[in-house]
């Protein structure tokens, strides 16, 4: 009874993780909220903050999956070509490494001290508020009103988008929220924005996961339902945000972000108000 009960709770966060990691709401707040509130924990005392980073590498898988055509157009197309052909793979690449710079330099100095003060369920809470303020204000102030929805971006756009990234350091920011924002100061659509949010998040959770399993110890030295929930949450997460991120792309094309950010300022009163009363540990 006692995998099983661990094992469900993987699979519930597996769809929290699915449904958040690509809307601008906090998948890490999300998932810091739901583990405190059914306290999903580990052997190890480092084992759910690797968790919550390695089933998010399920939902980067399925952005893998549905641009495939894209990454595999960078790839053939992987040099520059006759000037005017268009942004070539390698340039492409380059902007994405560049993006990366900020956000690697900062999560190193300060990823830990993050996680020992901010991961937990008030502060994300506060977080999630004040970042659905910033989006209101955000969306009415800078998203441009583009017609074009392609995935060209300067590195000079980059960078930018990238000094944007460092705000998810904080849980509840959202990394999603924060790059769609640095896209839209940068002049990007918001189809483009998000899209490049996308393409961005697959090295930056791929090296985040990395580092926690070395934190952790490796695989080795996870029992054998932890490693089992391991696998449960990826592949949960995997097939929900296969499903999610097409209609999140659809919705992006005709309406505006505010309604995500109004659902952080509910949930994060919510959250404020139930900690209130004592239901988070």
């Amino acid at each position: 009874m006692g995998m099983l009960l661990f094992i469900f709770k993987s699979i519930l966060l597996g769809v929290v993780e699915g449904i958040t990691e690509f809307l601008p709401v906090s998948s890490t707040g999300h998932l810091v909220i739901t583990q405190n509130l059914i306290n999903f924990q580990g052997t190890s005392p480092y084992y759910v903050e690797m968790y919550t980073y390695v089933i998010q590498l399920g939902a980067i898988l399925a952005v893998v999956v549905l641009y495939w055509h894209k990454i595999q157009e960078t790839l053939v197309n992987f040099l520059p070509r006759q000037a005017g052909d268009g942004q070539s793979g390698l340039e492409f690449w380059l902007t994405i490494f560049v993006a990366c710079i900020p956000g690697g330099i900062l999560g190193v100095l300060f990823d830990d001290l993050a996680e020992k003060y901010l991961f937990n369920p008030a502060s994300v809470a506060f977080t999630l508020f004040l970042g659905g303020i910033w989006m209101l204000y955000a969306e009415k102030k800078y998203r441009p009103q583009l017609a074009g929805q392609e995935l060209k971006v300067t590195i000079g756009q980059a960078w930018l988008i990238g000094l944007f990234q460092c705000l998810a350091i904080i849980p509840g920011m959202s990394r999603s929220a924060s790059t769609i924002i640095g896209g839209w100061v940068a002049g990007l659509s918001t189809v483009a924005a998000t899209e490049f949010s996308f393409f961005l998040a697959i090295p930056v959770m791929v090296g985040m996961s990395t580092l926690k399993l070395i934190k952790v110890g490796g695989l080795a030295a996870l029992t054998f339902a932890e490693i089992l929930s391991l696998l449960v949450g990826f592949f949960v997460s995997f097939i929900v945000a296969l499903l999610v991120i097409d209609r999140f792309i659809a919705y992006l094309k005709k309406k505006p972000m505010r309604v995500f950010a109004i659902y952080r300022l509910f949930f994060a009163l919510l959250v404020l108000g139930a900690g209130l009363i004592g239901v988070f540990r």
